[in-house]
Protein backbone atom coordinates (compact mmCIF):
# COMPACT_ATOMS: atom_id res chain seq x y z
CA UNK A 1 0.00 0.00 0.00
CA UNK A 2 1.45 3.25 -1.08
CA UNK A 3 1.62 6.18 1.16
CA UNK A 4 -0.90 8.40 -0.01
CA UNK A 5 -3.44 5.49 0.03
CA UNK A 6 -2.18 4.65 3.48
CA UNK A 7 -2.76 8.31 4.74
CA UNK A 8 -6.30 8.39 3.58
CA UNK A 9 -6.96 5.26 5.12
CA UNK A 10 -5.68 6.41 8.67
CA UNK A 11 -7.74 9.62 8.70
CA UNK A 12 -10.77 7.95 8.15
CA UNK A 13 -10.40 5.57 11.03
CA UNK A 14 -9.11 8.33 13.49
CA UNK A 15 -12.22 10.08 12.28
CA UNK A 16 -14.09 7.14 12.61
CA UNK A 17 -13.06 6.47 16.07
CA UNK A 18 -13.14 10.28 17.25
CA UNK A 19 -17.06 9.30 16.25
CA UNK A 20 -17.16 6.36 18.44
CA UNK A 21 -15.64 7.86 21.58
CA UNK A 22 -18.85 10.25 21.94
CA UNK A 23 -20.98 7.45 22.52
CA UNK A 24 -19.85 6.73 26.22
CA UNK A 25 -20.75 10.70 26.77
CA UNK A 26 -23.98 10.27 25.55
CA UNK A 27 -25.49 10.18 28.76
CA UNK A 28 -27.76 13.25 31.00
CA UNK A 29 -26.04 15.95 29.50
CA UNK A 30 -26.95 14.91 26.07
CA UNK A 31 -30.94 14.74 27.19
CA UNK A 32 -31.29 17.95 28.70
CA UNK A 33 -30.14 19.16 25.61
CA UNK A 34 -32.15 17.96 23.20
CA UNK A 35 -35.29 18.63 25.94
CA UNK A 36 -33.65 22.49 25.90
CA UNK A 37 -34.67 22.48 21.80
CA UNK A 38 -37.83 20.35 22.04
CA UNK A 39 -38.84 23.14 24.62
CA UNK A 40 -37.66 26.15 22.54
CA UNK A 41 -40.58 28.31 21.49
CA UNK A 42 -38.19 30.88 19.39
CA UNK A 43 -35.18 29.82 17.40
CA UNK A 44 -32.15 27.53 17.68
CA UNK A 45 -29.35 29.85 16.94
CA UNK A 46 -26.04 28.21 16.34
CA UNK A 47 -23.01 30.22 16.77
CA UNK A 48 -19.07 29.57 16.50
CA UNK A 49 -15.80 31.16 14.86
CA UNK A 50 -13.61 29.96 12.01
CA UNK A 51 -13.87 26.18 11.59
CA UNK A 52 -16.63 25.97 14.39
CA UNK A 53 -18.85 28.47 12.37
CA UNK A 54 -18.90 26.46 9.45
CA UNK A 55 -19.59 22.90 10.90
CA UNK A 56 -22.66 25.25 13.12
CA UNK A 57 -23.68 26.50 9.94
CA UNK A 58 -24.78 22.67 8.58
CA UNK A 59 -25.97 21.68 12.29
CA UNK A 60 -27.88 24.78 11.92
CA UNK A 61 -29.37 23.75 8.81
CA UNK A 62 -29.71 20.09 9.50
CA UNK A 63 -32.33 21.64 12.37
CA UNK A 64 -34.06 24.05 10.30
CA UNK A 65 -35.13 21.25 7.54
CA UNK A 66 -36.46 18.32 10.11
CA UNK A 67 -38.66 20.69 12.34
CA UNK A 68 -36.67 23.06 14.61
CA UNK A 69 -36.65 26.96 13.47
CA UNK A 70 -32.86 27.47 13.50
CA UNK A 71 -30.39 29.64 11.67
CA UNK A 72 -26.51 30.07 12.05
CA UNK A 73 -24.74 33.42 13.92
CA UNK A 74 -21.71 34.65 13.29
CA UNK A 75 -20.83 36.18 16.65
CA UNK A 76 -18.48 38.92 15.19
CA UNK A 77 -21.82 40.00 13.21
CA UNK A 78 -23.85 40.39 16.63
CA UNK A 79 -21.57 43.09 17.60
CA UNK A 80 -22.92 44.99 14.93
CA UNK A 81 -26.44 44.78 15.09
CA UNK A 82 -27.31 41.01 14.29
CA UNK A 83 -28.08 40.87 18.52
CA UNK A 84 -31.68 42.12 17.30
CA UNK A 85 -32.28 38.47 15.46
CA UNK A 86 -32.27 36.93 19.17
CA UNK A 87 -34.99 37.05 21.52
CA UNK A 88 -36.83 35.93 24.47
CA UNK A 89 -37.50 32.16 24.06
CA UNK A 90 -34.73 31.19 21.89
CA UNK A 91 -31.67 28.68 22.65
CA UNK A 92 -27.94 29.75 21.41
CA UNK A 93 -25.95 26.75 20.65
CA UNK A 94 -22.16 28.06 20.60
CA UNK A 95 -19.69 25.99 19.66
CA UNK A 96 -15.87 26.22 20.22
CA UNK A 97 -13.54 23.02 20.59
CA UNK A 98 -11.07 24.85 22.73
CA UNK A 99 -14.05 25.83 24.72
CA UNK A 100 -11.90 29.73 25.33
CA UNK A 101 -12.58 31.19 21.55
CA UNK A 102 -11.90 35.10 22.59
CA UNK A 103 -14.81 36.31 19.95
CA UNK A 104 -17.22 33.63 21.42
CA UNK A 105 -16.77 34.24 24.84
CA UNK A 106 -16.91 38.11 24.45
CA UNK A 107 -20.47 37.32 22.92
CA UNK A 108 -21.40 35.10 25.67
CA UNK A 109 -22.14 37.58 28.24
CA UNK A 110 -24.79 39.52 25.49
CA UNK A 111 -26.67 36.12 25.57
CA UNK A 112 -26.22 35.53 29.43
CA UNK A 113 -27.85 39.53 30.12
CA UNK A 114 -30.71 38.50 28.17
CA UNK A 115 -31.60 35.10 30.45
CA UNK A 116 -30.95 32.54 27.44
CA UNK A 117 -29.91 29.46 27.64
CA UNK A 118 -26.63 28.43 26.22
CA UNK A 119 -26.09 24.79 24.61
CA UNK A 120 -21.85 24.91 24.87
CA UNK A 121 -20.07 22.39 22.29
CA UNK A 122 -16.66 22.17 22.96
CA UNK A 123 -13.66 19.37 23.50
CA UNK A 124 -12.74 20.50 27.05
CA UNK A 125 -15.32 20.58 30.04
CA UNK A 126 -13.34 22.64 32.20
CA UNK A 127 -13.36 25.99 29.37
CA UNK A 128 -15.29 29.29 30.21
CA UNK A 129 -17.72 28.12 27.79
CA UNK A 130 -18.31 24.89 29.41
CA UNK A 131 -18.88 26.82 33.14
CA UNK A 132 -21.23 29.14 31.38
CA UNK A 133 -23.31 27.07 29.64
CA UNK A 134 -26.77 25.78 30.75
CA UNK A 135 -25.66 22.34 29.18
CA UNK A 136 -22.59 21.38 27.90
CA UNK A 137 -21.68 18.14 25.07
CA UNK A 138 -18.06 17.12 25.05
CA UNK A 139 -17.05 16.61 21.83
CA UNK A 140 -13.12 15.62 22.98
CA UNK A 141 -10.91 13.58 20.37
CA UNK A 142 -7.91 12.20 20.92
CA UNK A 143 -6.37 13.85 18.29
CA UNK A 144 -6.98 15.12 14.96
CA UNK A 145 -6.94 13.00 12.05
CA UNK A 146 -4.31 15.40 9.95
CA UNK A 147 -0.33 14.21 10.60
CA UNK A 148 0.86 17.00 12.16
CA UNK A 149 -2.03 16.95 14.65
CA UNK A 150 -3.06 20.69 13.82
CA UNK A 151 -5.65 21.10 11.34
CA UNK A 152 -9.65 20.66 12.66
CA UNK A 153 -9.86 17.34 11.17
CA UNK A 154 -11.61 14.94 14.15
CA UNK A 155 -12.74 17.50 16.28
CA UNK A 156 -14.96 18.95 13.48
CA UNK A 157 -16.33 15.45 12.62
CA UNK A 158 -16.72 14.91 16.08
CA UNK A 159 -19.08 18.39 16.02
CA UNK A 160 -20.85 17.49 13.14
CA UNK A 161 -21.59 14.10 14.42
CA UNK A 162 -22.81 15.58 17.86
CA UNK A 163 -25.29 17.86 15.79
CA UNK A 164 -26.75 15.11 13.91
CA UNK A 165 -26.90 13.31 17.37
CA UNK A 166 -29.21 15.70 18.79
CA UNK A 167 -31.05 16.43 15.11
CA UNK A 168 -31.67 12.47 15.04
CA UNK A 169 -33.48 12.36 18.77
CA UNK A 170 -35.68 15.45 18.08
CA UNK A 171 -37.06 13.50 15.40
CA UNK A 172 -37.46 11.02 16.94
CA UNK A 173 -39.14 13.32 19.92
CA UNK A 174 -41.28 14.90 17.36
CA UNK A 175 -42.66 11.96 15.61
CA UNK A 176 -41.09 13.62 12.55
CA UNK A 177 -42.76 11.89 9.53
CA UNK A 178 -41.31 11.79 5.66
CA UNK A 179 -44.38 14.31 4.72
CA UNK A 180 -43.30 16.67 7.40
CA UNK A 181 -39.66 16.22 6.17
CA UNK A 182 -40.87 16.98 2.25
CA UNK A 183 -42.84 20.31 3.72
CA UNK A 184 -39.12 21.50 3.97
CA UNK A 185 -37.58 19.76 0.96
CA UNK A 186 -40.26 20.82 -1.69
CA UNK A 187 -38.19 20.87 -4.64
CA UNK A 188 -36.04 18.20 -3.50
CA UNK A 189 -36.59 14.41 -5.04
CA UNK A 190 -38.58 13.39 -2.06
CA UNK A 191 -40.55 16.56 -1.54
CA UNK A 192 -41.53 15.68 -5.27
CA UNK A 193 -42.43 12.17 -4.35
CA UNK A 194 -44.71 12.95 -1.94
CA UNK A 195 -46.05 16.54 -2.07
CA UNK A 196 -46.05 16.69 -6.08
CA UNK A 197 -49.17 16.17 -8.21
CA UNK A 198 -49.68 14.00 -11.45
CA UNK A 199 -50.67 17.08 -13.22
CA UNK A 200 -47.77 18.59 -12.45
CA UNK A 201 -45.38 15.88 -13.98
CA UNK A 202 -47.84 14.28 -16.93
CA UNK A 203 -47.23 14.85 -20.79
CA UNK A 204 -49.82 16.51 -22.71
CA UNK A 205 -47.29 17.39 -25.78
CA UNK A 206 -48.83 15.16 -28.23
CA UNK A 207 -52.18 14.53 -26.67
CA UNK A 208 -53.65 14.27 -29.93
CA UNK A 209 -51.44 11.75 -31.33
CA UNK A 210 -52.33 10.02 -28.42
CA UNK A 211 -55.93 9.92 -29.04
CA UNK A 212 -57.30 6.94 -31.18
CA UNK A 213 -61.10 5.15 -31.94
CA UNK A 214 -61.73 1.55 -31.45
CA UNK A 215 -62.70 1.37 -34.78
CA UNK A 216 -59.48 2.98 -36.39
CA UNK A 217 -57.16 0.68 -38.69
CA UNK A 218 -54.07 -0.69 -37.44
CA UNK A 219 -52.28 -0.21 -39.95
CA UNK A 220 -52.91 3.67 -38.91
CA UNK A 221 -52.25 3.29 -35.62
CA UNK A 222 -48.54 1.90 -35.98
CA UNK A 223 -47.70 5.74 -37.07
CA UNK A 224 -49.47 7.53 -34.45
CA UNK A 225 -47.81 5.43 -31.60
CA UNK A 226 -44.18 6.11 -33.79
CA UNK A 227 -45.19 9.92 -33.30
CA UNK A 228 -46.52 9.94 -29.80
CA UNK A 229 -43.06 8.94 -28.27
CA UNK A 230 -44.85 7.04 -25.38
CA UNK A 231 -45.43 4.09 -27.03
CA UNK A 232 -48.62 3.59 -26.68
CA UNK A 233 -52.00 5.12 -28.08
CA UNK A 234 -55.68 5.36 -26.10
CA UNK A 235 -58.78 4.36 -27.29
CA UNK A 236 -61.49 6.44 -26.74
CA UNK A 237 -65.23 6.57 -26.83
CA UNK A 238 -66.04 9.36 -29.20
CA UNK A 239 -68.35 11.12 -28.25
CA UNK A 240 -67.36 11.70 -24.40
CA UNK A 241 -63.88 11.25 -24.72
CA UNK A 242 -63.51 8.24 -22.28
CA UNK A 243 -61.02 5.84 -22.42
CA UNK A 244 -62.00 1.94 -23.49
CA UNK A 245 -58.45 0.74 -23.97
CA UNK A 246 -55.27 1.21 -24.68
CA UNK A 247 -52.52 -0.52 -27.31
CA UNK A 248 -48.87 -0.33 -27.00
CA UNK A 249 -46.06 -0.74 -29.05
CA UNK A 250 -45.95 -4.31 -27.35
CA UNK A 251 -49.91 -5.60 -28.07
CA UNK A 252 -48.53 -3.81 -32.01
CA UNK A 253 -45.68 -6.62 -32.19
CA UNK A 254 -47.84 -9.89 -30.76
CA UNK A 255 -50.86 -8.62 -32.91
CA UNK A 256 -48.15 -9.32 -35.86
CA UNK A 257 -46.55 -12.30 -35.12
CA UNK A 258 -50.02 -13.64 -33.82
CA UNK A 259 -52.32 -12.35 -37.21
CA UNK A 260 -49.59 -11.76 -39.70
CA UNK A 261 -51.26 -11.55 -42.94
CA UNK A 262 -54.41 -10.83 -41.61
CA UNK A 263 -52.75 -7.73 -39.52
CA UNK A 264 -53.65 -4.70 -41.81
CA UNK A 265 -57.19 -5.21 -41.75
CA UNK A 266 -57.50 -5.81 -38.06
CA UNK A 267 -59.09 -2.39 -36.19
CA UNK A 268 -58.49 -0.79 -32.64
CA UNK A 269 -60.94 -2.97 -30.85
CA UNK A 270 -59.76 -5.97 -32.09
CA UNK A 271 -56.23 -6.04 -30.18
CA UNK A 272 -56.34 -3.07 -27.53
CA UNK A 273 -56.49 -4.23 -23.72
CA UNK A 274 -59.42 -3.28 -21.95
CA UNK A 275 -60.00 -1.74 -19.03
CA UNK A 276 -56.47 0.00 -19.02
CA UNK A 277 -54.84 1.15 -15.70
CA UNK A 278 -55.37 4.82 -15.08
CA UNK A 279 -55.05 7.46 -12.30
CA UNK A 280 -56.92 11.07 -11.28
CA UNK A 281 -54.90 14.05 -12.42
CA UNK A 282 -54.72 15.41 -8.50
CA UNK A 283 -53.41 12.14 -7.46
CA UNK A 284 -49.97 12.32 -5.59
CA UNK A 285 -46.85 11.18 -8.14
CA UNK A 286 -45.92 8.72 -5.18
CA UNK A 287 -49.32 7.21 -5.72
CA UNK A 288 -48.81 6.66 -9.53
CA UNK A 289 -45.49 5.46 -9.17
CA UNK A 290 -46.76 2.65 -6.83
CA UNK A 291 -49.59 1.86 -9.13
CA UNK A 292 -46.97 1.37 -11.64
CA UNK A 293 -44.43 -0.80 -10.09
CA UNK A 294 -47.49 -2.97 -8.98
CA UNK A 295 -48.23 -3.38 -12.35
CA UNK A 296 -45.13 -3.68 -13.97
CA UNK A 297 -45.97 -1.25 -16.02
CA UNK A 298 -44.32 1.88 -17.18
CA UNK A 299 -47.17 4.14 -17.68
CA UNK A 300 -50.70 5.20 -16.78
CA UNK A 301 -53.82 7.06 -18.24
CA UNK A 302 -54.32 10.61 -16.50
CA UNK A 303 -58.26 11.42 -16.35
CA UNK A 304 -59.73 14.52 -14.76
CA UNK A 305 -62.87 14.73 -12.67
CA UNK A 306 -65.06 13.95 -16.01
CA UNK A 307 -63.15 10.75 -16.32
CA UNK A 308 -62.04 12.36 -19.37
CA UNK A 309 -58.10 11.51 -20.90
CA UNK A 310 -56.24 14.59 -20.02
CA UNK A 311 -52.10 13.09 -20.37
CA UNK A 312 -50.13 10.66 -19.60
CA UNK A 313 -47.67 9.82 -16.69
CA UNK A 314 -44.91 7.58 -17.20
CA UNK A 315 -42.42 6.10 -14.33
CA UNK A 316 -39.45 8.28 -15.22
CA UNK A 317 -41.60 11.72 -14.21
CA UNK A 318 -42.37 10.40 -10.73
CA UNK A 319 -38.99 9.37 -9.55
Amino acid sequence: MNEIIATGIDCLQQEAESILQLVPRMGDEFERAVQLIFDCKGKVIVTGVGKSGHIGSKIAATLASTGTPSFYLNPLDAYHGDLGMIAEGDVVMAISYSGNTDELLRFVPLILDRRIPIIGISGNPDSLLARYSTVHLNIAVEREADPLNLAPTSSTTATLAMGDALACALIRLRNFKETDFAQFHPGGSLGKRLLGRVRDFMATDHLATWKVSPDDMLSDVIIQISEGKKGLVVALEPQENHVVGIITDGDMRRAMERHRERFFSLRVADVMSQNPKRIHQDAKISEAANVMLANSIHALIVLDDAERFVGIIDYFACV
